[in-house]
């Protein structure tokens, strides 16, 4: 009697055991996925279902500034700078968003007996633009000028325009700009590969169109000017008028060609207006090497004329409204021309004046 009652319990403690490693092995198991093939005569589809209801994330709504720095999952931009948690300065620094810029005088088209447009191009491997690539970040995100008026057309509704002239005849959207300036676009792109178990069958693929034109985020580093020079007779004075910006990107080599001796050439990717734009660069500053608690905003930057160009363009003698390159081969004399043309500008204000 006593064996056969020994013989129960160990029974019991061995079904025990087996359903405890049971109920591990199941929870260690993976769920089943439901596959569903479909064949037609020229396409195969594949489609895998989950039998487990997918877990519910919570929408975390991304940050109003952006890093144009290139990130591990490959974008260029719209990476969200954080805000620091604390005041990252030594002293307490007036909020940005009171600032805003002065007002232009108003002027009469009676008044402006005088006026010409003029094309420039700021190079910020020169040592006095290096603030335009400037690549640090702060509360109000990248420095990088090209970021700037990103974050412009992004968060402060500035409309860029197309850069197929500079009279911002058509706007874009947000998402064409940003098309232009990641090497993954907003198109979708159809493309066929062969399938891999069947080589009789080709596979629809469906992806985003590369953009092979897209510059790099350090690419950056000229933009045009658009600027109109005229003299205002009810204050006596001559003055200048920023009228658009358009950031420039290096013009891509084709597939297979290798980079030669010849000069890089630059296109424009989009016009900005520049009275749009003033608002968003009062808040944001330009780096000052000299003294960080001397920094100018960018809206003070191009209003007092702290940077350095080269003209490319003017309607001074100009009835073909051609640019310095293609009246001029040579790249000394085109410098030299676009001098010749502020000289001009500067003498005629100079004789208006009797001494």
């Amino acid at each position: 009697m006593k064996k056969k009652f020994l013989g129960i319990v160990a029974l019991v403690v061995l079904m025990t055991c087996a359903t405890d490693a049971l109920a591990q092995f199941k929870k260690k198991t993976p769920p089943k996925k439901e596959e569903t093939t479909t064949t037609t005569p020229t396409t195969t589809t594949t489609t895998t279902t989950t039998s487990t209801s997918a877990k519910k994330d919570s929408i975390i709504l991304p940050g109003k500034r952006f890093d144009t720095t290139k990130d591990m999952s490959g974008k260029e931009y719209g990476n969200v700078v954080p805000y620091s948690k604390r005041n990252p300065y030594g002293y307490t620094k007036e909020p940005l968003s009171d600032r805003k810029p002065l007002p232009y005088d108003y002027i009469r088209e009676d008044d402006a007996t005088f006026s010409h447009f003029v094309w420039r191009e700021i190079d910020a491997r020169e040592k006095m633009n290096l603030p335009f690539i400037y690549s640090a970040k702060d509360e109000t995100g990248d420095q990088r000028f090209f970021s700037i008026i990103l974050n412009a057309i992004k968060n402060d509704s500035v409309i860029a325009f197309d850069a197929m002239d500079d009279r911002f005849t058509t706007p874009l959207t947000v998402n064409q700009v940003i098309s232009m300036s990641t090497a993954q676009s907003t198109v979708l792109d159809t493309t066929y590969a062969e399938n891999p178990n069947d080589e009789n069958v080709m596979d629809t693929v469906i992806r985003w169109k590369e953009n092979i034109k897209a510059p790099k985020p350090d690419s950056i580093y000229k933009f045009r000017i658009k600027e109109q020079w005229m003299f205002d007779k009810e204050a006596s004075r001559f003055l200048v008028r920023i009228i658009g910006i358009a950031p420039l990107a290096p013009n891509p080599l084709p597939p297979g060609v290798k980079k030669s001796n010849a000069p890089t050439t630059y296109y424009p990717i989009f016009w900005v207006y520049y009275p749009d734009l003033r608002p968003t660069l009062s808040r944001t500053f330009a780096y000052n090497p000299k003294n960080i608690g001397g920094q100018l905003s960018w809206e003070e930057v191009f209003e007092g004329r702290f940077f350095s160009s080269y003209i490319i363009k003017s309607t001074i003698n100009n009835p073909g409204d051609k640019t310095l390159a293609q009246l001029i081969e040579d790249p000394l004399y085109r410098l030299l021309e676009g001098e010749n043309i502020k000289e001009k500008l500067f003498n005629y204000e100079q004789d208006l004046w009797s001494y």
